[in-house]
């Protein structure tokens, strides 16, 4: 039985893919079926359904990224493989109710191979997927990461759309009545693995690069081969210490000096008044007299 933030977590990805591929139907069917305005538009959905749903499944909504976020140890196996089920599921149910909806007639699935629909699609899918891996390795805020990811796709969907329909996704395919083994699936898959690898390999030092940089995160990356050896910590450490330790000798000191300060200063007061007293006491004396 599934707790209940896995239940929320597939069913994110069920809906964001629903909501993906219906979006692409829509425009594909309409008047704007042009290559910008399907791209322009996918990138919009992807960017809003990952502000809404990027904190609960990570917003993947592509069976090809999953298998890429896999491939790079950022996804579980048992993770990745769910995914992949309600994603392609998410696909079918959009087909099935844009079907319901616009009273189209039953549409069979192509299955015929090309080699430059499968380049396009490797290529497409590479944009994308290097944009991802970027707003992921560089740690982006939601923000951020929503327009990375969604302006990738966009621009992915363009790059391909020169040679294929630019789906760069095999559940959107499925939803379009697209499937095809060696073109809309193996296309999108290859150029995720090739682009978060890619990324991962070349462009991210180390995973330990990725942990926030205090003291006690130094620490413990050290005895993992970090950055910083022992000896460097240490010596930050009594660094640290020595700053403590001078801060409070110049308060103490400051403290000192203050005191003495207004010592001398009550001291000035008195004297005045000691010397008023004593002078009128001598100018009695001689009226007495």
């Amino acid at each position: 039985m599934f707790r209940k933030n896995r239940l929320a977590m597939l069913v994110g990805e069920f809906l964001g893919t629903a909501a993906l591929t219906l979006i692409v139907l829509a425009i594909s069917r309409s008047q704007l079926n042009i290559a910008y305005f399907i791209a322009t538009s996918a990138g919009l959905m992807v960017a809003l359904m990952t502000l809404a749903l990027a904190g609960i499944s990570g917003a993947v909504f592509n069976p090809a990224m999953t298998i890429g976020l896999w491939t790079v140890r950022k996804l579980r196996t048992s993770q990745a493989l769910a995914y992949i089920v309600v994603q392609l599921a998410g696909g079918e149910v959009a087909w099935l109710l844009f079907a319901y909806l616009t009273k189209i007639g039953t549409i069979h699935n192509t299955d015929t191979y090309n080699a430059r629909l499968l380049v396009a699609e490797v290529v497409g899918t590479f944009v994308f997927s290097f944009g991802w891996a970027a707003a992921i390795y560089q740690r982006f805020n939601l923000f951020a990461k929503a327009a990375a990811i969604g302006g990738s796709l966009t621009a992915g969907a363009l790059v391909a759309s020169i040679a294929s329909a630019g789906f760069l996704n095999p559940a959107v395919a499925l939803g379009l009545r697209q499937w095809a083994w060696g073109t809309y699936v193996l296309g999108p898959v290859l150029g995720a693995v090739i682009g978060f690898n890619l990324y991962n390999l070349l462009f991210v030092e180390t995973e330990l690069a990725e942990i926030a940089s205090s003291r006690d995160e130094r620490a413990k990356t050290s005895k993992l081969n970090a950055t910083l050896s022992q000896s460097e910590i240490e010596t930050v450490e009594e660094a640290e210490e020595a700053t403590e330790a001078s801060k409070a000798t110049a308060k103490r000191a400051s403290s000192r000096s203050a005191g003495t300060k207004s010592r001398s200063s009550t001291a000035a007061k008195k004297a005045p008044a000691k010397r008023g007293r004593s002078t009128s006491g001598r100018r009695r004396n001689p009226n007495a007299a």
